[in-house]
């Protein structure tokens, strides 16, 4: 879950400013999914943690489903309340991804929502998937720092690998709250590497 902000990227090349996210509905688990991803994926297993999570979210449920609802109008309105100025003509939608919601078993019995990141490892390492909330960019790294660690242990501990590792992230391993002259370099290289230094 995200509140709706105003947020500027590049795409081919160009500068936009974006604005939402706006909640969707739809039973596909990916953007070019069957419409039967929903129903085929409920079990006898799962029935139960569903439907108590049905019954535990009725203000979400209710909120997700004023903002299916909503029109066109309806977005550029909310838009409004950052950029009063903004016509509706001047704005179109777009769809930016999609979220499959996590529902896990709890301990009795139920299903609560899930609404973090969750990195899932094979006991092997061969397969690794992320679960629930897309990254965003305050912990993409460290999601995937993780996921390495846990896939190759081995080579993540080698010195070839703690040197890249290192080069990459160069505040892997270290804290930044212990070590200001660290976290003040990181920051330097961040802002120039970013372009967003006065």
């Amino acid at each position: 879950m995200s509140v709706p902000h105003l947020d500027t990227r590049i795409i081919d090349g160009k500068k936009a400013l974006l604005f939402g996210p706006f909640a969707g509905f739809t039973t596909k688990f990916l953007k070019n999914g069957s419409v039967m991803d929903l129903p085929l994926s409920v079990r006898l297993g799962n029935l139960k943690p569903m439907l108590s999570v049905g019954k535990n979210n009725m203000d979400l449920t209710r909120y997700l489903i004023s903002e299916v609802m909503q029109s066109h109008k309806d977005r550029v309105d909310s838009l409004r309340n950052f950029y009063p100025d903004a016509q509706n003509k001047d704005w179109t939608l777009a769809y930016a991804g999609q979220r499959v919601q996590i529902i896990k078993e709890d301990e009795k019995g139920g299903g609560k929502l899930e609404f973090g990141t969750e990195a899932i490892v094979s006991k092997d390492g061969s397969l690794a998937a992320l679960l629930g909330a897309s990254p965003g960019a305050s912990t993409t790294v460290n999601t995937m720092l993780n996921i390495l660690e846990k896939s190759f242990p081995e080579r993540v501990a080698s010195d070839d690998w703690q040197t890249k590792l290192k080069t990459m992230v160069p505040s892997y391993g270290q804290s930044l709250t212990e070590n200001t002259d660290l976290l003040l370099q990181v920051r330097e290289r961040t802002l120039t590497t970013l372009k967003l230094k006065p």
